[in-house]
């Protein structure tokens, strides 16, 4: 038999090497970024066309390379930061594996220009998959300037697995302002498409990270500060109040490189124990200073996993130090256990609470609409069953009152009832426990209804269904809003904007990052509109990891928005018309996030509990 096993051509190896260190165009934008620093630059311009799926392009006034090192750049396992083994274990520069530049050059087209300042000409080269086309001196400025053209040209299959533009573009950005970050003291610009998203002069921390983040971020920070023996801790985090539903302004940097550790996650989390709303997740940038031979960096290609030789050290000074932080600017934990109103009275201009209900206002659909619905009058069949023989009980006092969803018939019309009024007059009076929960009387014990999980099902599908019939009403403002936002999210908002005024906003583009609220659906409460936007994008870029479509992507983050929260005191009537609202939806048993809207208690259990 024949020998099988040979080498690969070089070609072949560079496209293997390239799949684990290029994945798409940001992660050419993360080498090409840290090979500037590498070089000493002090001045970087990043420029991306299509999202970086026809050109990237890093320009840097950094050391330049001589000819030789130009062409030997491009080589696979070639590096000027490490000579021998025991270098892994002393890195302090971002890359050291030598496999970017020939990963790059074997899946696109590059152009090379480089020139070091005490030469007087530079050198050019260009190479298309792994071959150099050409090589020549040229004139051209110090510093070295890469132009990556035609991404995966040669690797059709590998161009296909790429998202749309808006999406490829804002993992560029993630990885841009990670580099940003991580060196405050460097000027560095974004264009994209010609238009410049980003000129970041070179600052300290703070003024960088406001600078990406928004203006509005100066107020929410904290200082962090702990020198060791074992490590140096700086940076900020964010005050408890502006927390978030998603984790994107969540940052660590070791010895200046950005690390994902979900062991440090925790630590930071639990420092913030007790003054966090639940689901909720807290601004932080971390550096941390520690010595090359504590730690392991050459674990992935990414160079985005770290090892610690004592990963528990680590842990608690980075809990006690973010604990300590909060605690100088007075953000800590009460201790009074009887006092669960506090909580929601600190974190009340956090989420969309609604009013408290008054006659001339509607907090949710109206049930009516959906009366004729074939599903209705199933799902109504259904649950009768389960409320059949319930004591009626007396509504008179409450004929009048407001109800979640309809306005309160004189004649006491309900949604659900039918000709003998076997379902919604049949039941007892429902109650609340601790503001949070609805206690419903079935047939065969009590139902226990979670409020808020109940009416964000409710009105997520009430949204759902409008986005499918087309646009919903608009509230017209009576004095516009301005709307700032970050770059990132402003590129989220311009590319969903069709969508969200469909949901009944009116929402007019106003320079590059900002925004004009012009009206907003009617069951938004005035003032709000600005607070609901930001947590619609918010959820939005949550679900958007989760690959969920978009219209039940706004649908999910508008009904999260604006439902009634947990701690808000509803009166019997407004009980009452939610449980009928859930049990007409579609599927009334989950929220959707996943919660369970209700349990029910069988009379046979509470019986053994009471008789073991």
């Amino acid at each position: 038999m024949a020998d099988i096993i040979q080498l690969l051509p070089d070609s072949i190896a560079n496209q293997i090497a390239a799949g684990e260190v290029i994945q798409r165009p940001a992660s050419v934008v993360k080498e090409l970024l840290e090979n500037a620093i590498d070089a000493g630059s002090t001045h970087i311009r990043l420029l991306v066309k299509e999202a970086g799926k026809t050109l990237i392009q890093v320009i840097d006034n950094g050391c330049g390379m001589t000819e030789t090192d130009a062409r030997m750049s491009l080589e696979r396992h070639a590096t000027s930061k490490i000579r021998k083994a025991e270098d892994l274990f002393a890195i302090r520069t971002m890359g050291f594996r030598g496999e970017a530049m020939a990963s790059i050059a074997a899946i696109a087209q590059m152009e090379l220009k480089t020139r070091r300042m005490e030469d007087e000409l530079g050198t050019k080269i260009l190479v298309e998959a792994s071959k150099v086309k050409t090589q020549e001196s040229c004139q051209c400025s110090q510093g070295t300037s890469i132009s990556v053209k035609n991404l995966f040209f040669n690797v059709p299959a590998r161009r296909n697995f790429l998202k749309s533009n808006s999406r490829e573009l804002k993992h560029i950005l993630d990885e841009f302002q990670r580099v940003a970050i991580a060196n405050p003291d460097i000027f560095f610009s974004l264009h994209h498409n010609e238009n410049e998203m980003f000129h970041l002069p070179a600052g300290n921390l703070r003024q960088r990270i406001v600078s990406i983040f928004g203006a509005g971020h100066n107020k929410k920070l904290v200082p962090v500060g702990e020198d060791t023996d074992a490590l140096k801790l700086r940076g900020y985090v964010g005050k408890p109040e502006f927390a978030k539903k998603t984790r994107g302004e969540q940052l660590f940097f070791v010895n200046n490189r950005f690390i994902k550790s979900n062991y440090l996650n925790h630590a930071i989390m639990s420092a913030y124990e007790g003054v966090l709303a639940k689901d909720t997740f807290p601004l932080y940038v971390i550096f941390m200073e520690i010595d090359p031979a504590r730690i392991d960096i050459n674990v992935h290609p990414t160079k985005q996993e770290i090892k610690f030789d004592d990963e528990r050290l680590v842990y608690n000074y980075l809990k006690v130090a973010v604990r300590h932080a909060l605690g100088q600017y007075s953000i800590t934990p009460t201790l009074d256990f009887d006092q669960e109103v506090s909580f929601s009275k600190q974190f009340q201009n956090q989420v969309p609470i609604p009013p408290q209900p008054q006659k001339s206002e509607k907090l949710v659909l109206q049930s009516k609409a959906n009366d004729d619905d074939p599903r209705h009058e199933s799902n109504k069949k259904n649950w009768e069953k389960m409320f059949e023989g319930i004591k009626d009980f007396d509504q008179a006092d409450e004929e009048k009152s407001f109800t979640i969803g309809s306005n309160w018939s004189d004649d006491n019309e309900q949604t659900l009832d039918d000709e003998s009024g076997s379902f919604s007059k049949s039941q007892k009076k429902p109650s609340q426990i601790h503001n949070r929960y609805i206690v419903s009387h079935i047939k065969s014990g009590f139902m226990l209804i979670d409020q808020q999980s109940a009416h964000e099902r409710i009105r997520y599908e009430h949204y759902y269904k409008a986005m499918g019939m087309g646009k919903m009403a608009t509230q017209q403002i009576m004095f516009p809003i301005n709307l700032e936002l970050p770059v990132v999210d402003a590129e989220i908002l311009k590319e969903i904007l069709p969508e969200v005024n469909n949901l009944g906003f009116d929402i007019r583009e106003f320079g590059a990052d900002s925004f004009v609220i012009h009206g907003s659906p009617a069951d938004v409460k005035a003032g709000k509109e600005q607070q609901i936007i930001e947590s619609i994008l918010e959820q939005h870029k949550q679900n958007i990891n989760l690959k969920v479509d978009l219209r039940e992507s706004l649908a999910k983050s508008l009904a999260l928005s604006t439902s009634i929260q947990r701690g808000q005191e509803l009166n019997a009537i407004e009980m009452q018309e939610l449980i009928d609202q859930l049990f007409a939806c579609e599927v009334p048993y989950k929220s959707p996030t996943g919660s369970s809207c209700f349990i029910t208690f069988e009379l046979d259990e509470l019986i053994k509990r009471f008789n073991p």
